[in-house]
């Protein structure tokens, strides 16, 4: 058997019964889904429990998926939408998952005069913490945006908006991004921008 190369290419070999592909198609995707769950859910276990629904999502639903726009875009619907359906259930039991105003204490800062390295990783690693402090909509739409590298109008399919507004919102959440890394590094944000 020949090896299949793109997620079109798996898609048939599944709908034509070689199910067992499947497995390829979520090892291909499965750390940005699970990425993308966690900038939603913010818990690693939930992350895990929200891609794993929404791959099983995927599967019973791949017929429907129409090959003219990417797979990763109608994936990241999915993940999307099952992350806000997790949340609201959440929501019911807490009186609030907003994290707009908590404070992250960082230990153990890293020497930005270290080799470059260990500078990228660190600019990495705040950029990540302030991302995780932004609310999901906001951390959802950076993540899309640079880390997935989904277009404005992919973007906006897979949160149901319009595109305008998924501009609108990106540029809103750079401002709030930049205010949480600001919170982070103070003085050194300069130096990350």
């Amino acid at each position: 058997m020949r090896n299949i190369s793109t997620d079109n290419e798996l898609i048939d070999a599944i709908l034509n019964g070689q199910t067992n592909q499947f497995a390829h198609l979520v090892k291909r995707h499965q750390s940005y889904a699970f990425t993308l769950a966690l900038r939603f859910t913010k818990q690693r276990e939930t992350a895990e429990e929200v891609a794993q629904d929404a791959f099983i999502k995927a599967y019973k639903s791949l017929s429907a998926y129409k090959k003219e726009g990417k797979f990763t875009t109608w994936l990241y619907t999915i993940v999307y939408h099952t992350a806000m359906t997790h949340l609201r259930k959440i929501r019911i039991n807490t009186s609030s998952i907003d994290d707009e105003n908590s404070n992250i204490q960082i230990e153990d800062r890293v020497d930005f005069d270290n080799q470059n390295s260990v500078e990228l990783k660190s600019r990495s690693f705040y950029v990540n913490q302030a991302i995780k402090m932004l609310l999901p909509d906001d951390a959802s739409v950076i993540t899309l945006f640079y880390q997935g590298e989904q277009s404005l109008e992919e973007i906006a399919q897979v949160m149901n908006m319009e595109t305008n507004a998924v501009k609108v919102k990106l540029h809103r959440a750079r401002h709030k991004l930049k205010q949480k890394l600001d919170l982070l590094l103070k003085d050194e944000v300069k130096d990350l921008i």
